[in-house]
Parts: C-alpha cells; sequence; structure tokens
C-alpha cells in the first residue's frame, strides 16, 4: 500500500512540476512584443492616411470596435468599414501620426493595452484601445479615438455641446 501511495506521490509532483514549467513557459512574454505593436499601430494609421482599406482593417479583429469622437460613434467593425468605406475609396481618410505612446502588454503575452498621443486634423488626439494576439498576429480588438481639451478650455466646450448633448441624453434615457 505505501508503495502505491508513493507512486502516486510522485506521478502528482512530477505532473504537478510538468503543469509549473509549461505555465510559467506560456506565460513568458514576447521581449519583442512592444516593438510589435508599435509596428501594427504606426501600419494602422500609415494604411489610413494612404486610404489603403484592406490593410487598415485587416489590423483590426473581426469583432473590432472603433469609438470616435462623437458620442453616437460607437462602430463595429462591419458598420465601421461600411462608414469608412467612402472616405477610403476617394483616396481620403484621415492622417493621425504618433506624438507619443505607451504599451501594456498583459503577463500571458495574449492582450495589450495601450495609449497614445497623435497629431490629426482636429489637433492634438488621444487614441487608446487594446490589442489580441490572434493566430500569430496582434490585432486591434478596441479603439478609442477622443479630442483632447485642454483644462482651461473646458467650461468653453461644456457650454458649446451643452444643447447637443441635452438632446442625446434625452434620447438615451
Amino acid at each position: 500500500m505505501s508503495k502505491i501511495l508513493l507512486l502516486l506521490l510522485l506521478g502528482t509532483a512530477t505532473a504537478c512540476q510538468f503543469n509549473a514549467t509549461s505555465a510559467s513557459t506560456a506565460m513568458a512574454p514576447d521581449p519583442n512584443t512592444k516593438q510589435k505593436i508599435t509596428g501594427v499601430l504606426e501600419n494602422w494609421h500609415k494604411a489610413a492616411a494612404e486610404a489603403d482599406f484592406e490593410t487598415y482593417f485587416e489590423l483590426m479583429s473581426e469583432d473590432g470596435i472603433f469609438i470616435g469622437t462623437d458620442a453616437t460613434e460607437n462602430w463595429q467593425n462591419a458598420a465601421f468599414r461600411d462608414f469608412a468605406k467612402p472616405y477610403f475609396d476617394n483616396g481620403k481618410a484621415w492622417n493621425f501620426t504618433t506624438l507619443e505612446r505607451n504599451i501594456y502588454p498583459s503577463e500571458t503575452g495574449k492582450t495589450a493595452w495601450f495609449d497614445e498621443l497623435l497629431n490629426t486634423q482636429m489637433g492634438i488626439c488621444r487614441g487608446s484601445g487594446v490589442l489580441e494576439y490572434e493566430e500569430g498576429n496582434w490585432k486591434i480588438k478596441h479603439y478609442v479615438l477622443s479630442v483632447t481639451v485642454p483644462n482651461e478650455d473646458i467650461n468653453e466646450v461644456v457650454a458649446a455641446k451643452k444643447e447637443r448633448d441635452s438632446i442625446l441624453i434625452s434620447k438615451l434615457n
């Protein structure tokens, strides 16, 4: 009986050691993750600037989401494609260049968050979002574009959008 118990304990310990080794290997992030994500985001912005519709949307997850600067812009991928297609077809999408970017990979190496400051036709904007590692490639899963407003100017902005916000708030309540 003690030999069976000893074999069970040794087997369990070996299995636990194997699982711990496998888990630590699987969780080891790629040291080039930030560089790869930077490449995806730069290529995504470049594709918009060059009106390259296919490349732009290939860099997004099939179920990706784009949140625009207008309160009504919460685009699921298919709807965002439909919205953006005429801009890309006319050769004039948008041109955002990166001023600053922070990337925060998860411990698993499968998800990363980022925020970036962008030079745009609207002045400085902030982009933020989530990428997921899908089938060997980083894909943009969720992107939020926000117009930045200096704190000392916020009262003027609030006043300028008060009427439209009031109408939208009534509709959403």
